[in-house]
């Protein structure tokens, strides 16, 4: 994106929020749905946090209420059918944990009764009902912010800073993968969808390219079953996005053992390349430069980060926009140009 364009943008963004009211106090929460994986890790978040107060819950699967029931990262929650939890006027969020095909009916309830949103990932297949969804958020000046995970790994952060500052050069190409070793429950799940495990989770890499680069130029996608598993889902998957002057190449392969080593980001340049392992244990980084650059050394170093866990700086960025009334990092703009390539990318729009 040109300076220019990106300061209008950013000018319509900020204007597209003004007026949004700050929310004083502990931010009053929300939970509806219990079923998505990330469910229990960001109710932990939320509850260890001083910005936030998690007040109801709502499950409308009899067997999963009684599993949530079950579990002490639900204790002391009220337990209330959707419309309730939806209109009810002491919240100001709600967190939806849904599956898939949920997301924006249950967002659209959510703007449509005045609350700001977390949306699970991915926000369902289709584009418009997203688009509209989102446009709809930004006429109410509504918070809407989705669950990618890598948003604010500290890797990922300092690899894009270094790249935005012209450390490493002239940036041509990304390469990311994000593989998984899905059970038969998984597999079937994401089958459901033309994408299959590039769909599913191909976001939280497509995610950082869109940051990095914008909007691709071409998207070519190869979505295939290569497995001997006897189901139809497309397990072997690359997408390569084209710029004028880039490419980024995304791999997800859906039975790969020890999947971890193989969810990446790397940026590479004409001066140097950084290769973030986001999940490995400890996280870490390995960069390359022609000449020392920032707080990096010329050759070939490796950097082992902290812990990164998971929802934490997600949270406290949402807690921030609503305590002061400021617009989120990643814009609705950003939101609606994650799930238009995402989409693209898994064959589910021209």
């Amino acid at each position: 994106m040109q300076r220019r364009q990106f300061l209008h943008q950013a000018a319509l963004t900020a204007s597209s929020l003004a007026g949004l009211a700050a929310t004083p106090g502990p931010i009053k929460v929300g939970m509806l749905g219990t079923q998505h994986s990330h469910t229990i890790g960001k109710l932990k978040v939320m509850r260890a946090s001083a910005d936030y107060q998690v007040v109801a819950a709502c499950e409308n699967d009899a067997a999963a209420k009684a599993q949530a029931l079950k579990d002490p990262a639900f204790e002391g929650l009220r337990w209330v059918k959707e419309d309730e939890l939806i209109q009810d006027p002491s919240l100001q969020l709600i967190v939806v944990e849904c599956w898939i095909w949920e997301a924006v009916p249950w967002g659209r309830k959510v703007i449509a009764a005045g609350k700001h949103l977390h949306l699970e990932k991915p926000p369902g297949n289709k584009w418009e009902p997203f688009k509209e969804l989102v446009e709809e958020a930004r006429r109410k000046k509504l918070l809407l912010q989705t669950g990618y995970l890598w948003r604010f790994h500290a890797g990922l952060v300092s690899a894009i800073e270094a790249a935005q500052k012209g450390w490493l050069g002239d940036i041509y190409m990304v390469r990311a993968s994000m593989d998984s070793d899905r059970g038969s429950t998984e597999r079937e799940r994401e089958a459901r969808f033309k994408g299959g495990g590039l769909f599913e989770l191909g976001g939280h890499v497509i995610d950082r390219t869109v940051e990095l680069l914008g909007r691709p130029k071409k998207v070519q996608t190869w979505l295939r079953h290569d497995t001997s598993v006897a189901d139809k889902l497309a397990d072997n998957n690359l997408a390569v996005f084209e710029y004028d002057k880039a490419l980024a190449i995304i791999t997800q392969a859906a039975k790969s053992p020890a999947s971890s080593e193989h969810r990446y980001f790397e940026i590479v340049g004409s001066d140097g390349s950084i290769l973030v392992f986001p999940e490995t244990n400890p996280p870490r980084m390995r960069v390359h430069l022609r000449k020392a650059q920032g707080p990096y050394k010329a050759g070939t170093q490796e950097v082992t980060l902290p812990p990164q866990p998971r929802f934490a700086a997600d949270f406290q960025e949402l807690a921030r926009a609503l305590k002061t009334g400021q617009p989120l990092k990643h814009s609705y703009e950003h939101e609606l140009l994650l799930q238009e390539t995402l989409l693209r990318a898994s064959g589910e729009l021209a």
